[in-house]
């Protein structure tokens, strides 16, 4: 695992608290809300170079993950990426990372910490990397850990055009789009947590560089606060926190971008396929409008409830500038939209709506109604 960021000895960087999912990288840097709403008019620079990035290389590099992850990449182009799971043989995942085909490589980068369930006894776990090693066999690849070789920034907002091309950085505008960069490392369009979003990985000993070279073309320093703010809003969920160990990729919008549902000879595929075309999943990820008027908050984990009954999980629990207090939540698919539902355990429960566009769609920006409905 990457060690913690260089940036948080940078005046005005504030961490998370100690066993945060950010720890290790700049939560804020003063101002969460205002970061938040500079990334939605003009350009943020985010620090996630606690992610760790696996490098697959060799002449069989595509085929090979072809076989072992859940998206169709046997023909995917240099200078392009997309993203991938692995699951286990109930189709349940067990991973999520983006990948970036750049100069023969491909980059794999994840949450820090990402395993995949082992063939070991007793269902143990393993390292992404270690699973990936363990699935080689004899294809023509070579896999390394490029966790201290490459840092992750990321750049928001709708100047971010301005600000890469203020460093050189020339990226076309395809989701995924993919370019090497001059000194090592690549940038890679995303087509979330908002629609003008780009990855850097930048050599580990250079972040602070860059950095600066962000911040000076007119990026705004923002923590990762602000990330899952708006990843948050547009309804993008976090393995181990909006998941389950029952989740199945249906059920977070994981269809399509992530998981390929024509494609066979993968662990899990049957399921994929299965509840593709057959039936529904039973459960489908909300966004939920909390009650902000108690000073408190659920936590992830704590059950969502609808009279009597446990209907769902809360998953990630954010501040948004706009939408005040939300959550995303699996929930039973039969849960009703119009009716009040509870989030919370213990002492920290709070009523909750779900926002309505969460449902009808997959991805979108939600609107406030739902908001507004609660909070009367």
């Amino acid at each position: 695992m990457p060690q913690p960021s260089p940036l948080l000895d940078f005046p005005g960087s504030i961490a998370a608290p100690e066993g945060h999912p950010e720890y290790g990288v700049p939560w804020h840097w003063g101002d969460p809300f205002a970061e938040q709403r500079t990334a939605t008019r003009g350009a943020v620079v985010i620090d996630r170079s606690h992610r760790e990035i696996l490098a697959v290389q060799g002449d069989e590099r595509l085929s090979w993950l072809h076989l072992v992850i859940s998206q169709h990449v046997t023909q995917l182009p240099e200078n392009s990426g997309t993203e991938a799971l692995v699951l286990d043989s109930h189709g349940r995942v067990d991973a999520h990372f983006v990948l970036a085909h750049v100069d023969g490589t491909v980059w794999i980068d994840s949450d820090p910490g990402a395993e995949a369930t082992s063939a070991l006894p007793k269902g143990g776990k393993q390292t992404l990397l270690q699973y990936l090693e363990a699935m080689k066999f004899w294809a023509k690849v070579e896999i390394r850990d490029a966790s201290d070789e490459l840092a992750l920034l990321t750049v928001l907002g709708p100047d971010t055009a301005r600000i890469l091309s203020t460093v050189d950085v020339d990226l076309p505008d395809e989701p995924y789009a993919a370019v090497a960069l001059p000194g090592g490392g690549f940038a890679r369009r995303m087509p979330w947590p908002t629609r003008s979003s780009v990855d850097l990985a930048v050599p580990r000993a250079e972040l602070a560089d860059w950095w600066r070279l962000l911040t000076d073309a007119g990026a705004r320093p923002a923590g990762s606060w602000a990330f899952d703010a708006l990843r948050v809003e547009s309804l993008r969920p976090r393995l181990g926190i909006d998941t389950d160990d029952r989740t199945i990729p249906h059920e977070v919008n994981w269809i399509g971008s992530a998981a390929h549902v024509a494609k066979g000879c993968y662990r899990g595929q049957e399921t994929v396929s299965k509840v593709h075309n057959v039936g529904r999943p039973p459960r489908r990820m909300v966004l939920l409008h909390l009650d902000g008027s108690p000073e408190i908050a659920p936590e992830t984990g704590d059950p969502v409830v609808l009279g009597e009954r446990t209907v769902g999980r809360v998953g990630s629990v954010i501040q948004h500038h706009e939408l005040g207090p939300i959550a995303l939540a699996l929930v039973k698919r039969s849960v009703p939209t119009d009716q009040e539902l509870l989030a919370g355990g213990e002492d920290r429960v709070v009523q909750a709506v779900v926002d309505p566009d969460s449902v009808r769609a997959e991805g979108p920006a939600p609107g406030r109604e739902a908001a507004a409905r609660l909070r009367g």
